[in-house]
């Protein structure tokens, strides 16, 4: 008889042991020749040498399954135990699983098309109103991508400004400070990544949220990076994250040309990427609309009501712009010429 110990490295032991260890109990039920015990993210097994084989191809199978779709079930550990194949693995189109085993896809034209320019281009600019995805769909991107040992770490930043009002003094430390600012991308990453494991994750600095003014000096490698709310972002900020950029390494950058909270003298740093960079190979822009805004349908009737209130102030600007000019004109041509002096 053998011992051996396997640690469960990326599955969240809650999830693989199941709810009062049902889990473990139905694995001892069906390798009734081997003892099987489970503490922390460590199952001890002892056994004979054929029966640990055995196993050991099992366990890493299971653990591979729960890692994928946040979930294992009494009907999965069959499965995989006979050898069939899953009735999640069916399922197409699924960027990651929610920490409900919930397949998260793009549910628009544009989020997949976010998703097709991920896999060919290494800088992503996806720019569209509230609701429409873009965050979510780039941080589905990113667990889909760490999961599946494409990159060694996530960063996620966001410029620290408020939005249309002061703060003021927050208390606590610097995390304390700058978690207001960053609760968007924790929400998301609640709903993908088990709460132990997301815990696990940041401690290590395997996933790391940090306001955009921590980021002059680095060079982020092996990484995938996103910079949420990118409008509020001067020109000289987005071009200094930009050039963090290190080998084997994707970008994406999210904002909403619409919600700029900057100071009117201040320029958006996402519209001058914008126009600055388009067109450069390697680069995509990725334009939503309000067909693609997936939130509750008075947003979109928001959305729809400000856009509206936009075109008709622009026009009342250049009317008066118009009216002032011909004034301007008629003033001018008013004026009695000054003789020629002698």
């Amino acid at each position: 008889m053998i011992e051996k110990h396997f640690i469960l490295e990326e599955a969240d032991p809650v999830i693989f042991y199941g709810a009062n260890n049902v889990n473990i109990k139905m694995l001892r039920a069906l390798c009734p020749k081997l003892r099987i015990m489970a503490r922390d993210n460590v199952v001890r097994v002892m056994g004979g040498e054929e029966d640990m084989a055995a196993f050991e191809e099992v366990f890493q199978k299971l653990e591979k399954h729960c890692t994928k779709y946040n979930r294992l079930q009494e009907e999965d550990i069959l499965n995989i135990i006979k050898g069939n194949s899953t009735t999640s693995e069916h399922t197409s189109d699924v960027i990651v699983y929610s920490t409900g085993g919930k397949p998260i896809t793009p549910r628009t034209e544009n989020q997949r098309r976010l998703v097709e320019a991920y896999d060919k281009c290494d800088m992503i600019f996806a720019i569209g109103p509230a609701g429409s995805g873009k965050t979510y769909t780039a941080i589905a991107l990113a667990v889909k991508a760490l999961k599946a040992k494409e990159v060694k770490k996530i960063i996620l930043s966001r410029p620290a400004v408020e939005a249309g009002e002061k703060l003021g003094f927050l208390p606590g430390d610097m995390k304390d400070k700058i978690d207001p600012y960053l609760q968007p991308l924790y929400d998301a990453l609640q709903e993908m990544i088990p709460a132990a494991k997301l815990q696990e994750y940041m401690d290590t600095n395997v996933i790391q949220i940090a306001p955009l003014a921590f980021m002059r000096g680095r060079t982020l490698n092996d990484a995938v990076v996103i910079l949420d709310e990118a409008q509020n972002t001067t020109t000289a900020q987005i071009k200094m994250f930009l050039t963090r950029m290190g080998w084997n390494t994707k970008m994406i950058v999210t904002g909403d040309r619409t919600q700029i909270d900057l100071p009117p003298s201040q320029k958006s740093g996402l519209i001058e990427a914008q126009r600055i960079l388009q067109g450069i190979e390697g680069i995509a822009f990725i334009e939503m609309n309000k067909k693609d805004i997936i939130r509750h349908k008075l947003v979109t009737r928001i959305v729809e009501a400000y856009n509206r209130d936009d075109e008709r102030r622009k026009k009342l600007r250049e009317i008066e712009e118009d009216t002032s000019a011909k004034d301007t004109s008629a003033k001018q041509d008013a004026l009695p010429s000054t003789p020629p002096q002698s």
